[in-house]
């Protein structure tokens, strides 16, 4: 234990996702033996990112304007959606450069252990834009895990009595990889999911 602001700097950042005891106190003494610079701009990023970042009044994605980029840009159809559970889903999607359709951010996935129900996401949202009538499909491209298949199934089924087609990103065994690896539930999709060639 240390004492006074050393030690509220590495409870704040031991605080953050994914940053244990031990990684919150490396990343303070970072912070200490840093240029002043360094840190200024750090401190900066944070607080303008707080203050400017939003979420889009359209999809949920983050933005810092009413409406994030995708949204904004007229080249996107309108009749592909991509439901994604978090903004950084939007990033990895964007990445792959296949995808031309607009995006809704559903802001989580159904966990009823963490008491995270379909109302505390955003498929209200969700069904009002499918109710325009101008998307012809949506994925869902949720998390491969039980939390992920549960949001998909329920939203395929508030879905398919609209008369949306309702695909689910395939899943399977990724590039690469050895299939004496791979668990029964991934090998089982790839089969359910093969094609021909």
């Amino acid at each position: 234990m240390y004492e006074g602001a050393i030690q509220d700097l590495i409870d704040e950042l031991g605080r953050l996702p994914g940053v244990g005891p031990k990684s919150a106190q490396r990343i303070a003494f970072h912070v200490l033996s840093a240029d002043p610079a360094d840190v200024t701009r750090l401190a900066t990023a944070l607080r303008r990112a707080k203050e400017l970042v939003r979420f889009c009044t359209v999809c949920y994605n983050v933005a810092e304007s009413e409406q994030c980029r995708v949204c904004r840009d007229p080249r996107r159809t309108e009749e592909v959606l991509c439901v994604v559970e978090e903004p950084k889903d939007v990033v990895a999607i964007e990445r792959t450069g296949e995808f031309r359709g607009r995006y809704h951010v559903l802001g989580g996935a159904i966990n009823p252990l963490e008491g995270v129900g379909p109302d505390n996401l955003r498929i209200r949202e969700l069904l009002v834009r499918l109710g325009t009538g101008s998307v012809r499909e949506l994925i869902l491209a949720t998390d491969p895990n039980t939390e992920g298949e549960a949001t998909a199934t329920y939203l395929a089924l508030m879905v398919k009595p609209m008369g949306i087609s309702v695909t689910r990103l395939a899943s399977g065994l990724p590039v690469g990889g050895d299939l004496e690896y791979a668990d029964e539930i991934t090998l089982g999709r790839a089969f359910e999911g093969r094609r021909a060639v």
